[in-house]
């Protein structure tokens, strides 16, 4: 694929309609968040030294599901990454369109797969593609920007693909997957590498180990590795510590 297809599809996402709206210091904790004038890609928010980016809004629905995306990301190695077990249950959180939602089901057969997303546009895409292919082992979720809404000890495997830096309250979102995990659950999140320059996107939507590892243990997980065989992605596995 020629590099500026690539940039193009990369800018697509960065240019769809945001759906975060900026709260007030009112609205969470002053000691943990900080407030301040940012970049055009951030919402003015701030934690441990890391701008909170924009939410990707269901406008760039296409793009998650463009037809280029396994060669550019590997999606069949990150799945294989997860070990899935045909009983596991699997949180996606940030589930979008349903791209790995569909492709990790078949592999839980004996499981479950629980798709959350906080924008109905996204969850009622899925509805119709669960229905479609009827799919009885998806449960859709509308979770808000402080909770997941999954049920307490209820999951082995929580999977977050470049959606982390977009939490508006990541403290409080962590926190909530902490409770939905089982005592031995992990946490996959995969963030496109923020030290690599030649990763084509936007600064914002990028994370580095280092600031993962220091916002994750601040919530009470360890990294445990981190998996390098995505081509531009993290593959960052953590578990309570």
């Amino acid at each position: 694929m020629k590099l500026h297809k690539i940039v193009f599809s990369f800018l697509l996402l960065t240019l769809v309609m945001p759906i975060t709206v900026c709260h007030s210091q009112n609205d969470s904790n002053e000691s943990v968040y900080t407030y301040k004038s940012g970049s055009f890609d951030g919402i003015g928010k701030w934690y441990k030294g890391r701008e909170i980016s924009h939410v990707m809004g269901y406008q760039g629905m296409s793009w998650l599901e463009r037809s280029e995306r396994e060669q550019e990301e590997e999606t069949s190695t990150l799945l294989e990454n997860m070990n899935l077990e045909p009983t596991d249950v699997v949180a996606d959180i940030g589930a979008g369109s349903g791209y790995h939602v569909f492709k990790i089901v078949p592999k839980v057969s004996e499981g479950k797969v629980y798709a959350v997303d906080i924008q109905q546009e996204m969850l009622n895409a899925m509805e119709k593609k669960k229905n479609r292919l009827n799919q009885t082992n998806i449960e859709l979720i509308k979770g808000s920007e402080k909770s997941t809404k999954l049920p307490k000890n209820s999951v082995d495997k929580v999977l977050m693909v470049d959606v982390y830096h977009e939490f508006e309250f990541p403290v409080e979102m962590i926190a909530s997957i902490k409770q939905a995990l089982k005592p031995d659950g992990k946490i996959y999140l995969i963030e496109y590498r923020g030290e690599d320059p030649t990763v084509p996107i936007k600064r914002l939507h990028k994370m580095t180990e280092d600031q993962a590892v220091k916002e994750m243990n601040a919530a009470g997980f360890t990294l445990i590795e981190n998996i390098d065989n995505l081509p531009w992605q993290h593959c960052m596995v953590f578990g309570v510590k």
